[in-house]
């Protein structure tokens, strides 16, 4: 996992649902939260709109906000750059694309301040491409376009170790798309989320939170009505649902049952 105090939040895009944000408001520390917010996913000719951005934290109650953007790893590795990060007990990767992210934060000095963050009980959260960017695999990593699973770009930031993370699932019908990125790595697990829904991950498990499902990809297959009479698929083709309040235990692979 590679921390052992902080938690992470990985939200499937969409419309950002409100318990989920709560969540998040609560890990930073409440009242407390300094938030640092990277944009750079969705950032365009260094075109920013900071004042929507502000806004739309501080309506889920953040009140000390910093953006933070960069595509330069130069800039990255800079003490003057990392230095909101190290205050931070909060960020926050908004959409886009995630090679973006990868492009300006991969290995510098600003992803070593992310997982001191981690380290000393902070949050990382992120919807859509910045779901995607926490695991170790990049899917959807092509500067082309994202329809390529295994693309040009293909390391995330690692905050989740041996994982890939898809987003817009059922909305956008990819339900099956990472079945291409697990041919290849199978000792990756695939996660899908759906949009507005997320995991909470904290010392190595995972809660759903949200409106809709997360798909679980780990070469099993799990329901709440048993399995004695469905005809499963084979291990290569399998995955199964997950809804709100759900756990998963990362470590172990396999469902924490109630």
């Amino acid at each position: 996992m590679g921390f052992i105090n902080g938690s992470l939040l990985a939200i499937g895009g969409g419309k950002l649902d409100r318990k989920v944000m709560a969540t998040f408001r609560k890990e930073a520390g409440g009242n407390e939260a300094k938030l640092v917010v990277i944009p750079t996913a969705g950032v365009i000719n260094n075109k920013i709109d900071s004042t929507g951005i502000i806004k739309k934290f501080k309506d889920f109650g953040f009140t000390d906000i910093t953006i933070l953007h960069t595509d330069n790893p130069e800039v990255a590795n800079s003490d003057a750059f990392i230095k909101p990060l190290q205050k931070a007990t909060a960020i926050f990767f908004t959409g886009g694309r995630q090679w973006r992210i990868a492009d300006g934060f991969l290995n510098t000095k600003a992803h070593l301040e992310m997982f001191a963050l981690l380290n000393r009980g902070g949050i990382i959260a992120g919807s859509s491409a910045g779901a995607t960017i926490q695991g170790s695999y990049l899917a959807r990593g092509d500067t082309k376009n994202n329809q390529i699973m295994m693309g040009d770009h293909e390391e995330g930031l690692g905050f989740i170790s041996n994982i890939a993370i898809d987003q817009h699932v059922l909305v956008r019908n990819r339900q099956f798309d990472l079945f291409e990125i697990l041919k290849k790595h199978p000792q990756l697990l695939g996660i899908g989320l759906d949009e507005g829904t997320a995991i909470h991950v904290k010392q190595g498990t995972f809660k759903v939170i949200g409106p809709s499902y997360v798909l679980v990809y780990d070469s099993s297959f799990w329901s709440r009505e048993g399995t004695d009479l469905k005809k499963i698929p084979t291990e290569d083709q399998r995955f199964y649902f997950l809804k709100s309040g759900d756990q998963y235990n990362l470590i172990k692979r396999e469902i924490i049952k109630n």
